[in-house]
């Protein structure tokens, strides 16, 4: 997440280049913010210490996305589906095995440590998976605490984070969007397998991780590469919060009270505990396989926990934990 300057001489110009992975042994990986033909071996490469302002453009967001994840995988992602034990990635936007992830989030998010969550739990997965990281550029909103140039490897390096390549799992940062992602900046991301989006609007809310369903997408579900069952209860769950947003936000009456009773304990069931925040929160974090993670969903939907409350549902693993009150802290 720096921009560096490479000489090149010969044509008596500078090229920008924005730092997106340190692979080791004082390799860098980076994309160029403007079209070059090629770079001289031995150019002078210096760092401007500060972080990318502007995002790359679509145009080269096409182009790097399949070339990073063809790079990983040999050009042979597979419908399977990399289980990451979070309910809300698991059933309504599924990792694809080796496939790509963008992690498009707005300030405040939790983006690193989602990426994070991920990276731990599916680094020993046997198929390789291509993260995204999509970091606000810096702005007058940036909290007046941080200096807007710190270094974000080292930022990293204090919380007790990897730099997101571990294991099967390969890493790059990017300068993302200012303020909340649009429907116009989210389909920028359409070369990406699945869209990890966290809104603001959430974490205010209180749900963690704050993903918003109706924002978020895979391609195993758009593409129907996902069992009947699964793609029946990812679509209800959606219509179910999508109609309880809108009688949240314009206070319709008309809507069955039942029915977003129901939706408010699926929101709430999508929040979890992760591994990572344990030392924060103080309560273990949770894995919930996927099949769980549906027949949870589908057994709100239908009713059958009606008589419990909508807190019972809040920041817990499975529907059994919920049941029997949730793990103790």
């Amino acid at each position: 997440m720096t921009e560096l300057a490479v000489s090149d001489e010969a044509r008596k110009r500078s090229v920008t280049i924005q730092a997106m992975q340190r692979s080791g042994g004082g390799i860098v990986r980076g994309v160029a913010t403007a079209p070059i033909e090629s770079l001289p071996r031995g150019a002078t490469v210096l760092s401007s210490r500060r972080r990318p302002r502007t995002a790359i453009s679509p145009m080269q967001f096409d182009r790097l996305v399949p070339l990073l994840t063809a790079a990983a995988t040999g050009g042979r992602p597979s419908s399977e589906i990399v289980e990451t034990g979070i309910k809300v990635i698991d059933v309504m936007c599924p990792i694809r095995a080796g496939g790509s992830v963008a992690i498009a989030g707005e300030y405040g998010t939790g983006n690193t440590v989602v990426m994070e969550e991920i990276v731990r739990r599916i680094s020993k997965s046997s198929h390789p998976v291509t993260l995204f990281v999509l970091i606000p550029p810096p702005s007058e909103i940036w909290p007046p605490s941080l200096d807007e140039n710190r270094s974000f490897a080292d930022e990293l390096k204090n919380e007790g984070y990897s730099e997101g390549t571990v294991g099967a799992v390969q890493t790059f940062f990017l300068t993302g969007v200012a303020g909340p992602w649009t429907a116009e900046t989210l389909a920028a991301l359409a070369p990406v397998d699945t869209v990890v989006q966290l809104a603001r609007k959430m974490i205010l809310a209180k749900n963690y991780p704050g993903v918003d369903v109706l924002t978020a997408r895979s391609r195993l579900l758009d593409d129907h590469r996902v069992d009947a069952y699964h793609l029946d209860i990812a679509a209800r769950a959606r219509r179910a919060i999508a109609t309880l947003r809108v009688a949240d936000e314009t206070g319709n009456s008309a809507a069955d009270p039942i029915l977003l009773e129901r939706a408010r304990k699926l929101q709430a069931f999508f929040s979890q505990p992760f591994f990572v925040a344990e030392p924060f929160n103080k309560r273990p974090g949770s894995y919930v396989s996927r099949a769980d993670a549906v027949r949870g969903c589908a057994e709100i939907l239908n009713g059958r926990h009606d008589d419990l409350p909508v807190d019972a549902f809040y920041f817990t693993g499975s529907i059994e934990e919920i049941r029997g009150g949730g793990p103790q802290a």
